[in-house]
């Protein structure tokens, strides 16, 4: 059991798949929304995940600066149920942010967030910088991270 931080090309396709898996889990069947999961910037992301026992439980993708957006971004944020309020999320928020400023120094980061998480992300110091919408049938506000000089 231990975190991943790959590259798109670096996945099996093993993982790819239960990447893919979880996604679709949580946000099309749990969550009930409909989105385009498989939208072509995995493959120029990094995709950092947590696996035991061969099934993962926490993942999200991080997209350099350009790719989507001006600033680089986290996006397809997950844990599995069953990992929900162990702390998973917050160590998986925490190091996605380090390999960020690792990967491209000084970048802030923008991430289209849930609005019932506002206050999660806003621990680890992102703002919101849009009021609440409706994103993929869920409300959603624009939040940033400005990484400290």
């Amino acid at each position: 059991m231990s975190w991943k931080i790959q590259t798109y090309d670096e996945l099996t396709k093993e993982e790819l798949y239960k990447i893919i898996q979880l996604r679709v889990n949580v946000f099309i069947v749990e969550q009930q929304t409909c989105y385009e999961d498989l939208d072509d910037h995995d493959q120029n992301s990094i995709h950092l995940s947590y696996a035991k026992d061969g099934k993962i439980f926490a993942y999200t993708r991080l997209l350099p600066p350009g790719e989507k957006f001006e600033m680089a971004s986290l996006g397809r944020v997950i844990t599995s149920q069953e990992t929900r309020g162990t702390g998973l999320g917050k160590e998986m928020i925490q190091l996605a942010l380090d390999t960020i400023e690792k990967e491209w120094p000084g970048s802030e980061v923008f991430i289209q967030a849930q609005e019932y998480l506002k206050g999660f992300y806003g621990s680890f110091g992102f703002e919101p910088v849009s009021e609440p919408y409706i994103y993929d049938s869920l409300p959603h506000r624009d939040m940033l991270y400005k990484p400290k000089k």
